[in-house]
């Protein structure tokens, strides 16, 4: 019972990040207020508020130069990461995509939050970093591909 309960540890973990992310990425492509310049709710809204609190505020002078493409990618990289950890489709490289989300999101938009534990993109890089590591080896694509590999090749 004790190693069948620790294969399965991560998948919780891979549950709540992929539908958090996937979640995440539908709100923000649905929203025609946040993929605006401008106006209230608006990602360049969002942008000019935490310009001056960011760790590098030269980040976000990257994302003010096009707020709305910015936008876009964002939730379409958050939308891909979503899918591929359900999946289990790439898992590393989709976790490694939600860690440097979350990254960028910490150093622009929680940093000024204090104390520093109320602010959650730092909680979710933390969250992801054993995805990195482990990656998906069960109730997965990964795991799938993987197990034909080592047929085909016994």
């Amino acid at each position: 019972m004790r190693d069948r309960t620790a294969r399965y540890a991560l998948l919780p973990l891979r549950i709540f990040l992929g539908v958090t992310f996937v979640y995440a990425g539908l709100d923000k492509l649905t929203d025609s207020a946040f993929l605006s310049a401008s106006g209230p709710g608006s990602i360049g809204e969002l942008m000019h508020g935490v310009r001056d609190t960011s760790a590098v505020p030269a980040l976000v002078d990257l994302a003010l130069k096009a707020p709305v493409g910015f936008a876009v990618a964002l939730a379409v990289g958050e939308l891909l990461v979503g899918l591929g950890v359900l999946a289990g489709l790439l898992t590393r490289i989709a976790a490694t995509g939600g860690a440097l989300i979350s990254l960028s999101l910490w150093l622009t938009v929680s940093w000024a939050v204090s104390p520093y534990y109320y602010g959650n993109d730092l909680a979710y890089l933390m969250a992801w970093l054993p995805l990195i590591l482990a990656g998906a080896p069960y109730l997965s694509l990964d795991g799938l591909l993987r197990s034909r590999r080592s047929r085909r090749t016994a």
